[in-house]
């Protein structure tokens, strides 16, 4: 019998993300200049925080080549940060050897076809709400909020909970 969601974000000790499309609306701003610009939610960023803080592996494979995505991940404490990737799977392999890491721990969300090997490999395959459909066929939970509008925060926010974690956050700051 497959496991519902839920059951499986109980195992979940990494998290990976794609960028554009799941960090990002998917949209880019074009500078006369050639420069691009994404737009991301402070509130997806605010769970990346406290997860990585707690202790959660947290990684971003993206094929996007930004550098500004480089620093607001570093300035949020993620570490593994891979942009330019253009075999993800290739990438999800090396990780998993670098960390020793447990697939079946690992969620993964991603939007858009260069996410799909990925996804059949890891635990817990999700995607924000406007992923494309073949990606949504092959997630286990489908975020109700669009990509760069908190679907980070959604799935990150359901594991601590899910965890007894979210709530200790909290205890710590009020105690």
């Amino acid at each position: 019998m497959k496991k519902h969601f839920k059951e499986k974000m109980n195992e979940i000790n990494t998290f990976i993300f794609d960028v554009d499309g799941v960090f990002t609306n998917g949209y880019v701003h074009v500078f006369a200049n050639g420069e691009l610009a994404r737009q991301m939610n402070i509130k997806d960023g605010y769970a990346v925080k406290i997860a990585v803080d707690m202790g959660y592996k947290v990684c971003i494979i993206s094929g996007g080549t930004n550098e500004g995505v480089r620093k607001r991940m570093q300035g949020l404490g993620v570490t593994d940060i891979y942009l330019g990737v253009h075999n993800k799977l290739e990438k999800l392999y090396e990780l998993m050897d670098m960390y020793q890491l447990d697939p079946s721990a690992i969620l993964y969300m991603g939007d858009d076809i260069p996410d799909y090997e990925v996804m059949q490999k890891v635990g817990l395959p999700t995607c924000p709400k406007d992923a494309v459909p073949e990606i949504q066929s092959i997630s286990d939970y489908i975020s109700h909020k669009k990509g760069g509008e908190g679907c980070v925060r959604d799935v990150l926010e359901q594991v601590l909970k899910v965890q007894g974690k979210w709530q200790q956050q909290f205890d710590a700051k009020f105690d």
